[in-house]
């Protein structure tokens, strides 16, 4: 198979004196994500549809919340180590597609930095990052601004052949 998609989704509580993250860019904000890492879960969202679209497990796999060493890390490592993964694996990303949702603040003024920040990262184009963002309309506790989420959709592309991990 030369083509694999993966999906990927986190959710993460806000809270007060934490910095918002979101692609390894900081959101002005009065409330952050409440993680182990830097809570960024944009990243996490698409660090987990990396490592489904070729079957290497999970985010908690790779980087275990229960790991002192992730601890206030920034979430753009995990990023860095799982593009690395998928490069030896032969497998390199095509384009992503991403939805955060989040009450506020808004995240259109930021949307350019964070697609440039994450192809710099990953070593793509910005053009072949998608990053959305939509509200909860004031439902739930993303609605009521306790809580952000994102989901992500990759399509990775294989490069090189390498035996049975096809």
């Amino acid at each position: 198979m030369n083509l694999r998609i993966g999906t990927g989704y986190d959710l993460h509580l806000l809270t007060e004196g934490r910095p918002l993250m979101l692609g390894g860019v900081e959101i002005p904000s009065g409330k952050g994500e409440a993680g182990h890492s830097d809570g960024d879960v944009l990243i996490h969202a698409i660090v987990d549809a990396l490592l489904g679209s070729v079957a290497a497990g999970d985010i908690g796999t790779h980087f275990p919340d229960t790991d002192p060493k992730w601890k206030d890390t920034s979430s753009t490592l995990f990023l860095e180590e799982t593009t690395e993964l998928l490069s030896n694996r032969g497998f390199t990303p095509v384009n992503i597609d991403c939805t955060v949702i989040l009450e506020h603040p808004r995240l259109k003024p930021h949307i350019r930095a964070i697609r440039n920040n994450l192809a710099r990262i990953m070593g793509m184009n910005p053009k072949r990052i998608s990053v959305k963002a939509t509200t909860q309309e004031g439902t739930g506790a993303i609605g009521h601004g306790e809580a952000i989420a994102c989901q992500a959709i990759v399509l990775v592309e294989k490069i090189q052949q390498h035996g049975s991990e096809s």
